[in-house]
């Protein structure tokens, strides 16, 4: 498994959290693996497609336990990605307007219909824990993260920009500095500064996979520290001998010029 993996398998296997944060997964989550489908006559279903099996089984306990809801569970074979299987889940029309609800998407008129009033979740980030269960959810649904053995790297696709500008929100609350840039016409989000990373890995709930990061940089440190040091006596017994030379040659000067008997007895 790629560090990538690891970590999400870790963040995966947490319990699930308050009620706020149960709702604030299921939120992103929702904005980032999740689509509407219209049916037509007012009928919609809510739909989440996931590669990860896991991440399907921890939503569907999200959803059970946060909202009630029960999603059929169904799986489509990619043969284009080497056969492997997407994980689906579908709620009905009923469930699929009470989840709207729940997300702030969707409104009561007066008349008791429903109207869809917002195209993404309206996010409440003024709790730390919050603001945890957000950079957990956004980094199972559209993260990826470098090995720190080759480089420092971790990036959320954020394509939306709504969940964009929520992530950046996010970030500068928990002072977790990031940047942003186009890849192949996807908007990305990333960081790479290690310290950054590391404090990003515990926030959302990862000490395993931060501890092993802080192991391989302090052995990086440590081989740039055994490099330097290497290098620098290397270059001092370069110039050891550079000096020695100078001095044979001063010495051979004097011999032909004076001869090194006609020097004062202290410079023999």
């Amino acid at each position: 498994m790629s560090f990538s993996s690891n970590v999400k398998d870790e963040l995966l296997r947490l319990p699930l959290g308050k009620s706020c944060c149960e709702l604030m997964e299921i939120s992103v989550l929702t904005q980032t693996v999740g689509s509407l489908q219209l049916k037509g006559g007012g009928r919609f279903n809510v739909t989440w497609r996931m590669e990860s099996a896991s991440l399907a089984k921890r939503l569907l306990q999200l959803l059970r336990d946060r909202l009630g809801v029960n999603p059929a569970l169904s799986f489509i074979r990619q043969t284009r990605l080497g056969g492997r299987s997407i994980s689906v889940l579908t709620l009905n029309d009923e469930d699929s307007q009470k989840l709207l609800m729940a997300l702030h998407m969707m409104e009561q008129e007066e008349d008791g219909s429903y109207t869809l009033r917002r195209r993404a979740p309206r996010y409440v980030i003024t709790r730390q824990c919050c603001r945890r269960a957000f950079l957990r959810a956004a980094f199972l649904g559209a993260g990826t993260m470098s090995a720190p053995e080759k480089s420092y790297n971790l990036e959320w696709t954020a394509e939306d920009a709504t969940f964009r500008q929520m992530l950046f929100r996010v970030l500068e609350k928990s002072q977790l500095p990031a940047l942003e840039h186009v890849r192949r016409d996807k908007n990305v989000v990333y960081m790479k500064k290690g310290q950054t990373i590391v404090d990003t890995l515990a926030l959302m709930g990862a000490p395993s996979a931060m501890l092993q990061m802080e192991n391989i940089r302090i052995q990086k440190q440590m081989r740039r520290n055994a490099n330097r040091i290497s290098n620098c006596d290397e270059h001092n017994s370069e110039k050891m001998v550079e000096a020695a030379q100078q001095q044979l040659e001063a010495i051979k000067i004097i011999d032909e010029v004076m001869g090194i008997d006609n020097l004062p007895p202290a410079l023999r």
